[in-house]
Parts: structure tokens; C-alpha cells; sequence
């Protein structure tokens, strides 16, 4: 059975349909191409709406959730404080190493705020990992590049599979 996963891509303007949403559709696709069964969203920048879809996807199922734009430091960019209440574990490692893997091409990935942490399983959950990722279509390829073979692992943890 595959896995649920969401990808949330956290614009404005493609929001409003004044751009095109360059970074979420390539993220489901390659997704989809991991055998993940994989949906999308379009959300508007804002903490109230990024919490929203993220607690929405969360309760349909969904184990790995990606955001993707609203992580700088821009007046708007506010994904990592929509995210924040959603999870109940950071994985600090992790989101240091997206920083890290980014500024391997660009010392603008160091500008990144984008966390990654995890939703513990409950009575109705095995369990989520929820990754913010910047808005750019390459930042968002890179990250699944080093996300993707962790996946699994993390997914299994919070299933209480053996380390």
C-alpha cells in the first residue's frame, strides 16, 4: 500500500492566479514516481492558512507533508510558524542538512527558516513527517534529493520500527 503523501505549495500570487505554481507540481510528480499516493494544495502565504492545510492534510491520512515556498524572511513569509503548532518533534539535523545541501549551490539557502519534524502516532495516526522546503523549483528538487532516502526510516521510527 503506498504511502499518503500532501504537498502544500505557499504562495501569494500563485494563489491569487496572477503566476504559475512553478515548485508543486514537480514535487508530486516526483512523489508520485516514489510510489507515493500524492495530493496537493495551494495556499495563499500565512500561518493561519499553512496550519490549516497542514492539520487538514494530516487528519486524511497523509504521513509525509511538503511544504514548499514561505521560508524566508520576507514581510509574508510565515510557513514555519504555520508549521510549528502542527508538529510535536523537530528534527533539527535534518533541516540543517536541506541548509546545508542548498548552499552547496546558492549561500541563499542559508536564509532558509523551513523546519522539519515529526507528528508522533496516536490512536487515529501511525505517525507524519512534515518538511518545508523554499519555493524555488530547484531548491525544491535538491530537497527531495536528500529527503527521499530518509523517508522511510523516519516513517518507520514513528511506526516504533527498530532503529
Amino acid at each position: 500500500m503506498a504511502v499518503a503523501a500532501h504537498v502544500i505549495s505557499v504562495s501569494d500570487r500563485a494563489a491569487a492566479g496572477v503566476r504559475e505554481d512553478l515548485s508543486g507540481p514537480p514535487a508530486v510528480e516526483r512523489l508520485r514516481a516514489g510510489g507515493y499516493d500524492t495530493s496537493a494544495s495551494l495556499v495563499p502565504d500565512g500561518a493561519d492558512e499553512v496550519e490549516q492545510v497542514l492539520r487538514a492534510a494530516l487528519a486524511t491520512g497523509a504521513r509525509l507533508v511538503i511544504t514548499s515556498g514561505g521560508t524566508g524572511v520576507g514581510p509574508h513569509d510565515r510557513t514555519p510558524e504555520g508549521t510549528a503548532p502542527v508538529l510535536d518533534r523537530e528534527l533539527h539535523g535534518v533541516a540543517e542538512l536541506l541548509r546545508a545541501e542548498g548552499a552547496r549551490n546558492t549561500p541563499f539557502a542559508a536564509l532558509s527558516r523551513g523546519l522539519v519534524g515529526v507528528v508522533d502516532a496516536g490512536p487515529d495516526s501511525p505517525g507524519a513527517l512534515v518538511v518545508n522546503l523554499p519555493g524555488s523549483p530547484k531548491a525544491v528538487g535538491e530537497g527531495l534529493d536528500v529527503l527521499l532516502p530518509l523517508v522511510g526510516h523516519i516513517l518507520d521510527q514513528l511506526s516504533g520500527g527498530d532503529h
